[in-house]
């Protein structure tokens, strides 16, 4: 590799060290730390929530998922994006007059019982922690195709470095490397798109008629069916995408940034364009690995396809255009990572430590020192998870992450916020149930249990046959909302009296109350 390759991909790294080193100077209190003080404006909150949400998932596996399974793995980009339409119309507004610091903020305005603070903690370390999986997997691919350094070396390499931007930065360097990082990759994508159009000549029509032959998967490739072959299966994992986002902690979190409801609803539409513009250009990224790199070659690199993009890069731009990418692609990964830190933190050091075991009375020192004890904990766990989890596709991953947020989570927000009727009893099932459903039968579906030896974890024939369990979990969830409130309707008559309070302050934000 040239002395220019590794100075540009040392230069983002030293970039976002000193957006961290200048950001430590700027957090003093836990508001400082969880959510930069709700200082950002629209725009900034929007760049960051589209730097913390294109992540490996979208960069690299994505990429990867199109090149080796043609149109069946551009649904990731369309449920990712569809998504953000559900986050938009019923959850950003809501959730930002409502909550503080984390979702079980939001779910605690109306309901103070310490057991569904626990239950929306235990959720979010979940989901942080599949999240945080498919990050570190990808960056430790990257770091190994790029400098050759073995697959569990560059996982701590990421881990560190990740726990150095939260442990001194808090949000407001998580943010502001989140804004750098999406700028970056959309000039990155932006380029790559440019050089595969211009080999097939600027013809957008053109490139689909050539693609028709290009793999070995021949017409199938442009058309559903290579990789979901069960229209079911299709729709579970759909489901988990599009219902997903609304769940995701880290995700969630970034509305508490902004200082209202309508900042955070501005927030939503620039990341919405940001993001869509994005998901697009992956139709480039895809086919051009297909067509200049090969199927071939991309498994034998990595056999989940995750290192397509840099590979594509590399082919077409030489050493520099590879170096950039996989500096922008580490940058991103270690942008939502430290996003993902955050909010697992946040959910041990706000939800459990300060307002379960403390009962509220912690100082902002206390609060913040126990933030960063847990922040080393979720990423020394993450850590140790990613390194046996090579060979695993991120896409996939996050998937995963977004069945669990779909099921434990989404039920609840939603009727938190538009059920009268919604109690205690109703919350604490939908997200144990969602999450406990989602967990079972992830365990044993083809992704855990295959016939196929190195395909999976364990030999043999799955006792689920989806990959992707949300057309069950899912409606496991909003069912055991509903069968838990009824069961719980006379120990909890409070319920309703506290929705119209909660109801006037989500319409209203206003806190007086």
């Amino acid at each position: 590799m040239s002395f220019i390759s590794i100075a540009i991909f040392f230069a983002v790294i030293l970039l976002t060290l000193y957006i961290t080193y200048w950001a430590a100077k700027q957090t003093q209190t836990a508001s400082d730390f969880y959510t930069a003080g709700g200082s950002l404006t629209g725009w900034q909150n929007g760049m960051a929530i589209a730097g913390d949400y294109l992540s490996a998932a979208s960069f690299l596996g994505i990429a990867g998922a199109i090149s080796l399974n043609g149109f069946d793995g551009f649904y990731y980009s369309v449920g990712f994006l569809t998504a953000y339409l559900v986050v938009l119309f019923l959850i950003a507004e809501p959730l930002r007059n409502l909550g503080k610091y984390t979702m079980a903020d939001m779910i605690g305005s109306r309901f103070g019982a310490k057991k569904v603070r626990g239950a929306a903690a235990l959720n979010t370390i979940t989901i942080v922690l599949f999240y945080m999986l498919a990050q570190l997997v990808g960056a430790g691919a990257l770091i190994k195709l790029l400098f050759g350094i073995d697959y569990w070396i560059s996982v701590l390499i990421v881990g560190i470095m990740m726990l150095i931007y939260v442990l001194f930065g808090g949000m407001t360097a998580t943010s502001w490397v989140q804004i750098v990082k999406a700028i970056l990759l959309m000039i990155g994508t932006t380029v790559i798109s440019f050089l595969v159009l211009m080999k097939f000549n600027f013809n957008f029509v053109g490139m689909f008629d050539i693609m028709r032959t290009a793999t070995d998967h021949g017409e199938s490739f442009l058309h559903s069916g290579v990789v979901y072959k069960d229209p079911i299966g299709l729709i579970s994992v759909l489901l988990a995408l599009v219902l997903g986002t609304a769940g995701l902690p880290h995700i969630l979190m970034r509305f508490f940034t902004v200082k209202d409801a309508k900042t955070a609803r501005s927030s939503v539409v620039y990341a919405v364009w940001i993001i869509g513009i994005f998901y697009v250009l992956t139709i480039f990224l895809g086919f051009g690995a297909a067509k200049f790199v090969g199927s071939k070659a991309i498994i034998a690199e990595n056999a989940a396809g995750n290192m397509a993009a840099p590979m594509l890069a590399g082919v077409l731009g030489g050493d520099a255009l590879e170096s950039f990418v996989a500096a922008v692609a580490f940058a991103t990964i270690l942008a939502v990572v430290a996003g993902l830190v955050l909010s697992g933190a946040s959910a041990i050091a706000h939800d459990l430590y300060a307002e379960i075991i403390m009962k509220g009375k912690v100082t902002e020192k206390q609060q913040v020192k126990a933030a960063r004890i847990a922040a080393i904990s979720v990423g020394v766990v993450s850590i140790l998870l990613a390194l046996g989890s090579e060979k695993l596709n991120v896409a996939f991953l996050v998937s995963l992450a977004f069945c669990i947020a779909a099921s434990a989570n989404v039920p609840t927000i939603l009727m938190t916020i538009y059920w009268r009727k919604f109690n205690t009893t109703g919350a604490v099932a939908s997200m144990l149930t969602g999450l406990i459903t989602a967990l079972v039968l992830v365990a044993v579906s083809p992704n855990v249990i295959n016939p196929v030896p190195g395909a999976a974890f364990f030999v043999g024939e799955p006792l689920f046959p989806f990959v992707n369990p949300a057309i069950i979990s899912i409606p496991a969830g909003f069912l055991a909302a509903i069968i838990g409130t009824y069961i719980g309707a006379k120990r909890h008559e409070e319920a309703e009296v506290a929705y119209a309070e909660v109801r006037f302050k989500a319409e209203t934000g206003y806190r007086g109350l």
